[in-house]
């Protein structure tokens, strides 16, 4: 199953690292948005998660604070 993955993360992030290599790892595409330089996608986030803080994941339109891989798995049906 396709699924619509958003991954609103910064450069400097370690912990958005790890999250993209794991949702590449299980072959799964998504859309990189670097939140550090672009305020009107960053603005986005924070309407969508309410918080500052990255990385913020949006699976199908479901919003994972950081890197939960139990639920992100869960999400994408990697379980």
């Amino acid at each position: 199953m396709e699924h619509t993955v958003t991954v609103y993360s910064t450069p400097a992030c370690s912990w958005c690292q790890i999250a993209k290599e794991h949702l590449r790892a299980n072959g799964v595409e998504f859309e990189d948005v670097d939140v550090a330089a672009d305020m009107n996608r960053a603005r986005e986030m924070v309407e969508r998660s309410g918080q500052y803080g990255v990385p913020v994941i949006e699976i199908d339109g479901n919003i994972v604070v950081g890197f939960d891989r139990d639920r992100i798995d869960s999400l994408l049906g990697l379980q």
